[in-house]
């Protein structure tokens, strides 16, 4: 584990869940060192359920990182200072299946405690065990519109649980 990291807990995390997820987004992560890749997302959540500490994410299939994230038991939320909003734009512009997004963006990939990886540029890691995972449904929206207007070719976002096993800030 890097050393220029504290181990926190998930309630110690100070910053607003709505700013990280909405408006400064997040690297999702999951594999090896060997065979690895990451997404930029902004939608997602964090909680108790079934009296763990939480967090949720969604990723489309035909994501490349999706195959990962589905293989593998792990998976980390890596979020970064505004200084590094071209390594967010370039992962959520670019597949893992074309590019190197590590070389491509100078990411600093190493394992964290629980064998997560994270990037040294993270200012929040939050590692998590998968604990469930499931695909939307369009006949389960309330809101008809959703689907309607989010999803107009039927492609849904599977939604990941995971129990939040460390998190880490610089």
């Amino acid at each position: 584990m890097e050393n220029i990291f504290k181990e926190i807990q998930p309630e110690e995390i100070s910053e607003n869940p709505f700013k990280l997820l909405d408006l400064d987004w997040m690297l999702i992560t999951a594999g090896n060192l060997n065979n690895f890749n990451t997404m930029t997302a902004s939608w997602g959540g964090f909680g108790v359920l079934w009296n763990k500490k939480i967090a949720i994410c969604f990723i489309r299939p035909q994501r490349y990182t999706f195959q990962f994230v589905e293989k593998n038991d792990l998976f980390s939320l890596c979020f970064f200072e505004e200084t590094h909003r071209d390594i967010l734009n370039y992962c959520g512009s670019n597949s893992g299946k074309n590019v190197n997004k590590i070389e491509s963006t100078g990411l600093l990939p190493f394992y964290t405690k629980n064998n997560c990886i994270a990037y040294k540029q993270s200012k929040l890691i939050i590692e998590c065990r998968k604990i469930y995972s499931d695909v939307l449904k369009n006949n389960h929206f309330i809101d008809r519109m959703i689907p309607h207007e989010i999803y107009p070719t039927n492609d849904f976002h599977y939604i990941y649980i995971g129990e939040i096993l460390q998190c880490y800030i610089k």
